[in-house]
């Protein structure tokens, strides 16, 4: 029996697919695009005379294709329709994975919001969300094929989308050194983000569409963290745009745009790119066996509060992870109780949630055996797919298919129904020596005394606690997931300390840990109360 094989599909495909999502939710001008408010009427005009003419994209990630988008404007009474269709094709973990994203808004004459329609559909069945713009008030509607669900948000201001962007920029005027910041509302994470624009000098900007070098204005864009280039000509015709992270849009002839670069096989992976490989002195096999690990980030911003606490602890730019089996509980957290209401995409007052919820822990006592239960639960309900999607819990009920973001969304909502405070977090685990974008959630248990704690468990990998690498960068849902995204590509981490179980098996002989390939040399891991040759698992 050989050690160190790569993990079967079963276990590697699902680490986080949040992650890409929330590429295509900030790249705001790339993939996903949605529309904001103008106030010039000669724009307008502009975009009547050209009629329906549609413009096309290819889309890349580090010179492969992945996909490509067209968008189109149409005269619609008073104002306007404005349209956009996007294929993706991506390779992610071993796993060629499509989605179909469709965005739909009517705006007026000048560009204000009225309304949108934005669908995501991973081949398993499309999410649609739909808005209505009444002033500072808007209705969101969710429907997917388990049902519908609307809520009402009062805004700070009239919301605004992000795909008319570079019309808007164009009726404001493109002049050099200009600055403008609004709030951006984006439909695929439900939340909103001040978007910081500045428009640099103008240059001759090469277009495959007209054959010939075209002046275009340089626009440097912050949304989310992360900043974005675009190339816009006078008239809003975005001829290019690029992210530090390796994705670009550049503008094509429909037939070109429509060609994909490369076969299945050649294709980038995605996931695989944005790992982060460890400098580490000692490798380790089994995450399971560590009770600690001491690790230095560097090249990211460490200020956010979710990095403490929950069993990590930051000095400077050294983190601190205690294994969770020995998490201790504290005071009651006068907050938990938050973490038992539905929220969008989690909807735990559904019925089939709350059915499900009740056969998952029946007859199961105490708040321990019963989050334990779910795991196992919701690791053995779901098939393990990468999946492009908006993770509602309902439709990942719906489907049983998922990657860690499902696993997460689905056991928050049966936790939630079964009365156990949840909630998601999102960061990075240790995987065959690299550390993946992953999503897990994390429970709260009630103690005697009125004391209890949160607790990291992980129903993708079957972890009941979740092991000691799982490293928390944030909470909440996608809208948090996209505030990693600064970290993607800047992120280098050291490994200072590594503390393993009492009893585990250091590797004596060995290939350093970037190596993933199998070692001929069986060694024995620890199974029960008897040595035994077995291949490594996360069970726990």
């Amino acid at each position: 029996m050989k050690i160190l094989r790569p993990l079967p599909l079963a276990v590697t495909r699902p680490i986080s697919l949040g992650l890409l999502l929330a590429w295509l939710a900030t790249m705001a001008v790339l993939v996903n695009k949605s529309y904001l408010e103008a106030s010039s009427t000669s724009l307008g005009a502009d975009l009547a005379r050209y009629g329906t003419s549609a413009e096309w994209r290819g889309v890349y990630y580090r010179g492969e294709k992945i996909g490509f988008t067209v968008s189109q404007t149409v005269p619609d009474g008073d104002g306007f329709q404005i349209q956009e269709d996007a294929r993706l094709q991506m390779s992610l973990l071993g796993s060629i994975s499509h989605a179909r994203i469709r965005t739909s808004a009517r705006v007026g004459g000048a560009f204000a919001l009225r309304s949108f329609e934005f669908s995501l559909d991973p081949g398993t069945g499309a999410i649609n969300i739909n808005g209505r713009v009444d002033g500072s008030r808007l209705t969101l509607t969710t429907t997917t094929s388990s049902g519908t669900r609307s809520e009402e948000r009062v805004l700070s201001e009239p919301p605004m989308l992000a795909l008319n962007l570079p019309r808007r920029l164009a009726s404001a005027g493109l002049v050099t050194g200009r600055r403008y910041q609004w709030t951006i509302f984006d439909p695929a994470t439900l939340g909103d983000a001040p978007i910081r624009i500045g428009v640099g000098s103008r240059e001759l900007q090469r277009s495959m569409t007209y054959g010939r070098p075209i002046p275009a204005f340089r626009v440097e864009m912050e949304f989310a963290g992360l900043r974005t280039t675009s190339w816009i000509t006078d008239t809003g015709e975005v001829l290019r745009e690029e992210s530090p992270m390796g994705l670009i849009s550049v503008a094509e002839s429909p037939r070109t745009a429509r060609v994909m670069a490369v076969s299945d096989r050649g294709r980038t992976d995605l996931l695989e790119s944005a790992a982060i490989v460890p400098t580490m002195r000692q490798r380790i096999d089994q995450p399971r066996d560590v009770r600690l690990m001491r690790i230095r980030l560097d090249g990211a911003d460490l200020s956010s509060p979710d990095l403490q606490g929950v069993g990590q602890r930051l000095d400077g730019n050294v983190l601190e992870i205690v294994d969770p089996q020995q998490l201790k509980p504290g005071p009651a957290d006068p907050d938990r109780t938050r973490y038992l209401r539905p929220e969008p995409l989690i909807e735990s007052d559904a019925p089939e949630i709350v059915k499900e919820s009740e056969a998952a822990v029946r007859h199961v006592v105490g708040s321990r055996a019963r989050a334990e239960a779910l795991t196992r639960y919701v690791n053995a309900l779901l098939e393990k797919k990468p999946t492009i999607s908006l993770p509602s819990a309902r439709e990942v009920l719906r489907t049983k298919v998922g990657d860690c973001n499902e696993h997460t969304a689905l056991y928050v909502a049966m936790a939630r129904a079964a009365g156990i405070p949840a909630r998601i977090a999102v960061g990075l685990v240790l995987v065959r020596g690299a550390f993946y974008y992953h999503a897990w959630p994390e429970v709260y248990l009630d103690e005697p005394d009125g004391r209890g704690l949160w607790l990291p468990v992980d129903p993708t990998l079957n972890e009941f606690p979740a092991d000691g690498t799982h490293l928390r960068l944030a909470r909440g849902g996608l809208d948090k997931q996209a505030a990693i995204l600064p970290l993607v590509g800047r992120l280098k981490m050291t490994v200072l300390d590594v503390q393993l179980a009492p009893n585990s098996i250091p590797i004596l002989a060995g290939r350093p840990v970037m190596d993933r390939t199998p070692l001929s040399i069986a060694l024995p891991a620890r199974a029960g109360n008897c040595w035994t040759l077995t291949e490594p698992s996360r069970r726990r």
